[in-house]
C-alpha cells in the first residue's frame, strides 16, 4: 500500500474527520478499522520489561517479576533501547525497570572488522557449534544478496581465515570463549582457533573426570560435606587451598561482572593445578596403596580430596559450561546431603564461607616446589632426557629449605620424573658428573648426567653450536659497527639487533659452561 488510505488521530472522531476531508465524502460513508500493531521496533522494545507481564492489566506476574534487577545488552543501543525502557518504565509504571545495566562487547571478526553481510564475514554461531566445511561457507555466500564481485572477495577472506572450514567446537566452548573474550574491552575479535582451544579444554575435563572416577572406584562414598579432616597430605592441603582461591575469585568475578576473571580462575584450577600437578602427584599414593596397608589410609583421605575438587570444580564451571558440567556431574556419586539435587543447575554455587581453607603458607611452599620442578624439567629437556630418569641433588642454602625439600621430596620426584631426590646442605659435597642450574636463591639443582649420555657426542654438538653462535655474533657486530648504521637503520630494527646480540651472548656462555662441565666428566 502507498499509505493513501492511512489516517491518524488522537481519537476516533479526529481520525474520521481527517478521512472525510481526504476523500471528500460524508462521515457516514467512512468505515474505520484501528491497526492492531501501532508500535515501532524501539517503542515496543521500550515497554518490553513490563508488557510481557500483562501490563496495562494488574497481573500477578507484573507484581512479582517487575521491576527486574539487571539488563544485559550491547553498548551500541544504549540510547535506542535502554534509555527508552527507563523513560517508559518511569512514565507508565512509576518504577525503574531495572537497577543495573551490563553492556557486553560487540563481536567482530578475527581482524577486528565489524561483522557485516556486505563484507561476507559474518560468523554464524551454529557453524561454530556444529562445524562447517569451506564449501559450506561458500554456499552461504551464494545464497546472499552480495554483488558477484563482493562474493569473490568474501570467498578469498573465508579461504584465508578458514582454509579447512570451521571445526566443530560445541556450545560450551563458544560460551566459555565469549565470556573469556570480554577482557578485550568494547570489542571481541572472534578467533575460531581460540574457541577450538576451549573445546580441547572440554576434552581435558572429560579425561580428568574419567581418570578420577577410576581412581575413586565403584565403592567410594563421599563424606557428608566438603571439609578438612586434619589428615591431609601436603598435596591435599595445597589443592584444597587452590580450590578455595578459585571459589573466591569466581564469587568476586560474578559480583563485579568480571567474566574473564571467572573463566581464568576455572581454567587455571582445572588445567594447571588439578590436572597438571595434583593428579600427577597423587598417582604414587594410589599405586602404593595397592601393596602397602600403611598407605591405604592416606589414599582414603586423598580420594575425599579428589572428589571435593571434582564436584566443586564442576559447580564452579556449570554456569559457563552447562552441558559439559551437567554431563560430568551426573557421573559423580552424590553426597548424602545432596541426594535431592538431581541436576547441577539446582545445586548451590560454591561460596567462600564454605570453602575457607586457603593457606598462604602452603601456597608459598608449593610455589617454591614448582620452581624446583620446572628447573629440573628444563635441565632434562636441555640434555634430551625424555624417558631416562636421573638422580637429582638439591643443594639448599639453609635448614629450613632442606626441611621443605624433604617434606615435598615425593612431589618433586614425581612431577620432575627424577629417579631420586636428595637434599644436600650448602656445605655438602655433590657428586661429579652433574649438570647445574639455579632454581632460586635458596636452592641449586644438580642433575646427574654421568652414565646417562654420550659425553663426547654432547661436547662435539655443543662445540658446533658454539661456533655458529660466534659467527652470528661477529656478523651482527660487523653490521652494527658500520659508520652509517645508526643513521640508516630504523630504531626498532636497532633494538631488535641489540636484543639478538644479548640473546646470542647468553646462549654462548651457556654452551661454554656446558662444554667445560662435560669435559670435567670425561
Amino acid at each position: 500500500m502507498d499509505g493513501h488510505y492511512w489516517v491518524s488521530g488522537r481519537t476516533e472522531e479526529e481520525a474520521r474527520d481527517k478521512a472525510t476531508k481526504r476523500f471528500n465524502v460524508s462521515a457516514d460513508k467512512i468505515t474505520l478499522r484501528q491497526d492492531e500493531d501501532v508500535l515501532d521496533t524501539w517503542f515496543s522494545s521500550g515497554i518490553f520489561p513490563f508488557s510481557i507481564f500483562g501490563w496495562p492489566n494488574e497481573t500477578q506476574d507484573l507484581s512479582v517479576f517487575y521491576p527486574g534487577t539487571l539488563l544485559e545488552t550491547g553498548h551500541d543501543i544504549l540510547f535506542f533501547w535502554v534509555a527508552r525502557m527507563v523513560m517508559m518504565g518511569l512514565k507508565l509504571t512509576g518504577k525503574l525497570p531495572f537497577k543495573e545495566v551490563y553492556l557486553h562487547a560487540v563481536v567482530r571478526d578475527a581482524h577486528g572488522r565489524k561483522m557485516s553481510k556486505s563484507l561476507g564475514n559474518v560468523i554464524d554461531p551454529l557453524d561454530v557449534i556444529t562445524g562447517i566445511s569451506l564449501e559450506g561457507l561458500y554456499a552461504q555466500l551464494q545464497d546472499s544478496n552480495l554483488d558477484p564481485v563482493e562474493v569473490e572477495k568474501a570467498k578469498q577472506g573465508q579461504k584465508s581465515d578458514y582454509p579447512t572450514g570451521i571445526p566443530e567446537c560445541g556450545t560450551d566452548a563458544l560460551r566459555f570463549a565469549l565470556c573469556a573474550y570480554t577482557s578485550q574491552g568494547r570489542d571481541i575479535n572472534m578467533d575460531v582457533n581460540r574457541i577450538l582451544g576451549y573445546r580441547h579444554f572440554c576434552n581435558k575435563l572429560w579425561n580428568a573426570v574419567k581418570f578420577a572416577m577410576r581412581t575413586l572406584g565403584d565403592n567410594f562414598v563421599p563424606s557428608e560435606k566438603a571439609q578438612l579432616c586434619g589428615e591431609e597430605s601436603v598435596s591435599d592441603r595445597w589443592i584444597l587451598s587452590r580450590l578455595c582461591t578459585a571459589v573466591g575469585l569466581c564469587n568476586a568475578g560474578f559480583q563485579a561482572y568480571d567474566f574473564p576473571a571467572i573463566t581464568t580462575a576455572i581454567y587455571n584450577f582445572w588445567l594447571y593445578e588439578l590436572c597438571d600437578v595434583y593428579l600427577e602427584s597423587v598417582k604414587p599414593v594410589f599405586s602404593r596403596a595397592e601393596d602397602d596397608s600403611g598407605s591405604q589410609s592416606q589414599a582414603v583421605v586423598c580420594r575425599q580430596t579428589l572428589f571435593t575438587c571434582l564436584e566443586t570444580g564442576l559447580r564452579l564451571l556449570a554456569p559457563i559450561m552447562p552441558f559439559v558440567g551437567e554431563e560430568l556431574y551426573q557421573r559423580l556419586p552424590q553426597r548424602r546431603s545432596q541426594d535431592d539435587r538431581s541436576s547441577i543447575h539446582v545445586t548451590p554455587y560454591p561460596e567462600t564461607e564454605e570453602f575457607c581453607w586457603h593457606s598462604e603458607d602452603v601456597d608459598r611452599q608449593m610455589e617454591f616446589v614448582m620452581t624446583v620442578v620446572r628447573t629440573i624439567r628444563s635441565l632434562r629437556a636441555d640434555y634430551n632426557l625424555t624417558k631416562t630418569r636421573a638422580d637429582c641433588y638439591l643443594q639448599c642454602i639453609d635448614s629450613e629449605t632442606m626441611s621443605l625439600v624433604e617434606q615435598y621430596s615425593l612431589q618433586i620426584q614425581t612431577l620432575s620424573l627424577s629417579q631420586t631426590i636428595q637434599p644436600v646442605p650448602a656445605t655438602g659435597a655433590v657428586p661429579e658428573g652433574c649438570a647445574v642450574a639455579i632454581a632460586s636463591d635458596r636452592c641449586t639443582v644438580h642433575l646427574m648426567l654421568k652414565g646417562l649420555i654420550d659425553l663426547e657426542k654432547e661436547v662435539a654438538k655443543l662445540t658446533v653450536k658454539k661456533g655458529e653462535l660466534e659467527k652470528q655474533m661477529d656478523k651482527l657486530r660487523e653490521k652494527m659497527d658500520k659508520s652509517d648504521y645508526k643513521e640508516k637503520v630504523p630504531v626498532k630494527v636497532q633494538e631488535l639487533d641489540s636484543e639478538k646480540l644479548r640473546q646470542s651472548q647468553t646462549e654462548l656462555e651457556k654452551a661454554k659452561e656446558a662444554i667445560d662441565n662435560f669435559k670435567r666428566m670425561v
